[in-house]
């Protein structure tokens, strides 16, 4: 009969059977632990122990980076140079300008007799008109000079020796030795002259007596040119002309 051990919640766990096998394995298990344990021999090695090598594994090397190429600039294409067009050598002919056409003048057939006739074209042409020629006129001819006779030149020279005569006595002034010792007398003065009035050359033609006074003539010439500009008569050239510088005192 089999004997069931319940569980404190009612459940059986195990029959009497399994536990006297189970009794019984762990009995045999004891009897052999006893008599074989003891007659077992141990052989242990008496060999020197082999030399225990450890080796160290390198790491292994990364494996090499593989960089990308660098791109290649793409080449850069030279433009070709301008060519400069070569001179044209041959003369160039002259455009000739045409002359306008003249319209063509349509004829009109003649409308049937029912129709009203159309006012004919009037057709107008400007009157072309003609340029008046031009005439161009000889340059007149310079007017020719005339010279001038003696008795002109000497009515100029007269003249002029007066108009001097007024201009050299602006500038008159008397030598304090000649007022001193009462000198007095006349001087003639030979001038040269051009034609604008200045003077080229004064000499004494004629001596009044007195060195102080003939002097003193020359001095008011000095500061009397250059002399008004010389009557027509006498333009275009130099002359000489006798122009008399008179000294007297006062009271005298």
């Amino acid at each position: 009969m089999d004997i069931a051990i319940k569980s404190p919640n009612g459940h059986s766990s195990f029959s009497e059977s399994t536990l006297i096998w189970a009794v019984a394995c762990s009995i045999l298990l004891h009897v052999l632990l006893v008599v074989v344990v003891p007659n077992f021999k141990f052989e242990t090695s008496k060999d020197t122990p082999e030399p225990l090598t450890i080796e160290i594994m390198q790491p292994a090397p990364p494996a090499p980076v593989v960089l990308p190429e660098p791109a290649q600039p793409e080449p850069t294409v030279e433009p070709e140079p301008i060519k400069k067009p070569k001179p044209i050598t041959e003369p160039i002919k002259p455009i000739q300008k045409k002359s306008p056409e003249p319209t063509p003048i349509q004829e009109t057939s003649p409308e049937p007799a029912t129709a009203e006739p159309s006012p004919p074209a009037v057709i107008t042409a400007t009157p072309k008109i003609d340029a008046p020629p031009v005439i161009t006129a000889p340059p007149p001819e310079p007017p020719k000079k005339i010279e001038p006779s003696d008795n002109d030149v000497n009515n100029a020279l007269s003249q002029y020796g007066s108009t001097l005569g007024r201009a050299i006595a602006k500038h008159k002034s008397y030598p304090k030795i000649a007022q001193m010792r009462g000198w007095q007398g006349e001087c003639l003065l030979d001038l040269k002259i051009d034609s604008s009035g200045n003077v080229l050359s004064a000499n004494v033609k004629e001596s009044s007596g007195h060195e102080s006074l003939d002097n003193q003539a020359l001095e008011m010439v000095r500061k009397a040119s250059p002399f008004p500009a010389p009557p027509e008569a006498l333009r275009g050239r130099s002359f000489n002309i006798t122009v008399p510088v008179s000294f007297k005192l006062e009271g005298a």
